[in-house]
């Protein structure tokens, strides 16, 4: 039976779909903008984290953009889930957009066009994490077991990490319990109170809990790393003035430049922007059609 300790963790990272509630002062989720958002533009986060710590690692972003481009203010939007923020660019509503590679391609379906990528391509790929005293030393170990991810579209969290444990010998709708747990944190915490054998991630928020929750990191391992691929973009939709989106890829790719822009990275544990189009996520479309092909489709099992 787990302890009341571990129960309050369990509560406090969303497991199961459970959201903490957000004061007023942090990010609002609605389907339809305020006449604050309207006045404006909504730069739309996928979701790294939950509302909370995602506007304290974006905000800031945001901040900077706002004090350096002239023009309509930005204002950060969360979504609660992937479910959710995909159906926000998809209706088109957000003028900006920060997607997961998987998200971009279908962004651009949409009206949308890609500035920028959200940090090196190298620093996109999927972790698996295991309890160290769990006893999962081979991807053969996982079957019988179930494992977690953020979502089923998470490309780095989920898509990844299953291709690799195919090319292993893992039958992923056969083999092994696919639980998708909501959140990158619900992800990883499910391994640490032993809800399943192992748990998908990718860097940034494992570099996050590392730092955050240390004693529960401790317990824990990255048993295995998958391939690189291009890296999270930056959005803009297609009907919003050439020049905006010029103006906020400079700024963008500028911000490792200066000590504020440097601490503003630090805190999204990102390490710049580049520039970027849409061509470059050509690669990412040839991936998905080979884990579709080879594993699932990837909005539905």
């Amino acid at each position: 039976m787990r302890s009341a300790g571990a129960a309050l963790l369990l509560l406090g990272f969303g497991i199961a779909g459970c959201e903490r509630k957000i004061e007023s002062a942090g990010p609002r989720y609605g389907s339809t903008p305020s006449a604050a958002v309207e006045a404006g533009y909504s730069f739309a986060i996928h979701p790294l984290y939950n509302p909370e710590k995602l506007m304290r690692a974006y905000q800031p972003l945001v901040d900077f953009l706002n004090s350096v481009i002239e023009g309509p203010r930005l204002r950060l939007e969360a979504s609660r889930d992937y479910a959710s923020y995909e159906g926000k660019y998809r209706e088109r509503k957000p003028e900006l957009l920060l997607p997961n590679p998987w998200e971009t391609l279908q962004a651009l379906k949409s009206g949308y066009r890609v500035i920028a990528m959200a940090g090196d391509p190298g620093d996109f790929r999927g972790l698996i994490i295991v309890r160290k005293d769990g006893g999962v030393e081979d991807p053969q170990d996982l079957k019988g077991k179930a494992v977690s991810y953020p979502s089923r579209t998470a490309l780095a969290a989920c898509v990844m990490p299953q291709y690799f444990l195919h090319v292993r010998g893992i039958d992923i709708l056969g083999d092994i319990e696919n639980r998708y747990v909501g959140s990158q944190e619900s992800s990883i915490m499910n391994v640490f109170l032993k809800l399943t054998a192992a748990g998908a991630t990718w860097p940034p928020p494992w570099r996050a809990f590392v730092k955050d929750h240390p004693g529960e990191a401790e317990q824990m391992r990255i048993a295995w790393e998958t391939e690189s691929l291009v890296n999270n973009s930056v959005m803009i939709r297609a009907d919003l003035p050439f020049e905006t989106g010029e103006r906020l890829r400079a700024a963008l790719i500028g911000l490792h430049e200066t000590e504020r822009g440097r601490s503003i990275l630090a805190g999204m544990e990102t390490s710049r922007f580049l520039a970027a189009s849409d061509d470059d996520y050509d690669a990412v479309r040839a991936y998905i059609e080979c884990f579709e092909r080879d594993v699932r489709k990837v909005e539905s099992e």
